[in-house]
């Protein structure tokens, strides 16, 4: 079957009229509580999957699908489109949008229900590919564990918020370089991809928003220490920022002497701060902590 061209595009995504026509008729209301907000501008999504690289054989997962305005140009471009939607009234909606607007494709779309942080398993074959506009409340932590659970996962291409996109793409001595950037950068490379304007949505936020690419590292981070080891080191290191890295790690390491001792193993300044650390040396502190040759 052919895909659809161009010329009927614009009949099957979503505009304006087409996206409060459908939130009336469900008697939806964009919540704060879960960040909604929807993209109502047709170009806008057709520049998010442009952005993402989505290919024709991709398998695509979408977080928070909201009314379907994404998730219609992510099925004309991808093989397979899998939507995990928290909302019960939109979950129950939007495969009856795709199947009105999208029929040939609907064979090829899966909807979870459930809440992303809760997903551990997803239909279908393995996804290949991460593109959501995700809920400004949750971005980080939805964005982390699907990487996580997911290592299939090779490209990712999120928008959330301007401020959290600039976060996500920081690099070390970046005044905004801190935990997301560090945890993001242990699965992925890292960079920003554009700003998205307040008038694509309905209703309007009061920021900015940012498109955020992540293309995950071909072969993981060269370390003995595991993940869960790094993060916490992590953690320690950016919960009292100001403070040099022998003082924020002295909880973690047992004592500001166990801390030097660790930082000047892995060859860091007990002086240095967290944020003038990459995720490798990060790694490297977490190897030589007290007692870990001992595991």
């Amino acid at each position: 079957m052919s895909t659809t061209d161009p010329a009927d595009s614009a009949d099957v995504l979503l505009g304006p009229a087409d996206i409060r026509e459908l939130a009336a008729a469900l008697g939806v209301r964009p919540t704060k509580q879960r960040g909604q907000n929807f993209v109502i501008d047709a170009n806008t999504v057709r520049r998010i999957v442009r952005t993402a690289g989505v290919r024709p054989d991709d398998v695509v997962v979408e977080v928070g699908p909201g009314l379907g305005s994404l998730t219609l140009a992510l099925l004309e471009a991808a093989d397979r489109v899998t939507a995990v939607e928290i909302d019960d009234v939109l979950a129950g909606a939007l495969p009856s949008t795709i199947a009105a607007r999208l029929p040939q494709k609907q064979d090829r779309f899966a909807l979870v229900h459930s809440d992303a942080m809760q997903v551990q398993e997803l239909p279908g074959p393995a996804p290949t590919a991460l593109v959501a506009n995700l809920p400004y409340n949750v971005a980080v932590p939805v964005l982390l564990h699907m990487l996580d659970r997911f290592p299939s996962i090779e490209r990712t291409l999120v928008m959330v918020q301007a401020e959290v996109a600039d976060r996500l793409a920081a690099g070390p001595g970046n005044k905004v370089y801190g935990v997301p950037s560090v945890k993001a950068n242990w699965y992925a490379e890292v960079k920003r991809a554009g700003a998205i304007g307040r008038n694509v949505f309905w209703p309007a936020p009061n920021v900015d928003s940012g498109l955020v690419s992540l293309v995950r590292r071909t072969e993981p981070l060269a370390t003995s220490a595991s993940k869960n080891e790094v993060f916490a080191v992590v953690d320690a290191a950016f919960a009292q920022r100001r403070k040099t890295l022998r003082a924020a790690l002295a909880g973690w390491a047992g004592s500001p002497a166990a801390a030097e001792e660790a930082l000047l193993k892995a060859g860091i300044s007990p002086q240095a701060r967290g944020e003038a650390l990459t995720v490798e040396e990060f790694a490297r502190i977490a190897e030589n902590r007290p007692g870990a040759g001992e595991r």
